[in-house]
């Protein structure tokens, strides 16, 4: 499995290499944006690295969700801090359903009562 993500990484970044080669001046902007995005501030890198894990994995990226588990662990997140991080977006990606759920879907079977059974 490890290789296997190693290599899903590295072909992720041989891409962005030949992306880079046909619009430099976007795939510069990228990289400048998302360097100074994961600098160190008001939250340190390993936090940044955690939060980038959590929404890689709510999006269903394969690839951001290996990388950022790797950078995590890089910047010194535990195995315990991961697997937290991992809870965290179980827990949010129910809310989001669960909050889809009492909002729209009641609104859209409220409306329904009124119609022929």
């Amino acid at each position: 499995m490890q290789e296997q993500m190693e290599r899903k990484v590295r072909l992720y970044k041989d891409e962005i290499g030949h992306w880079s080669e046909t619009m430099p001046n976007v795939a510069n902007a990228y990289h400048a944006f998302t360097g100074e995005c994961f600098e160190e501030g008001a939250l340190d890198a390993r936090t940044k690295q955690l939060i980038a894990l959590g929404i890689g994995m709510f999006a269903n990226n394969e690839v951001c969700t290996y990388y950022h588990v790797r950078e995590a662990l890089h910047k010194g997140a535990s195995p315990e801090q991961v697997m937290e991080t991992v809870a965290v977006a179980a827990a949010i990606g129910g809310g989001h359903v669960l909050s889809q759920g009492v909002t729209r879907v009641q609104k859209a079977l409220d409306g329904a009562t009124t119609l022929p059974q």
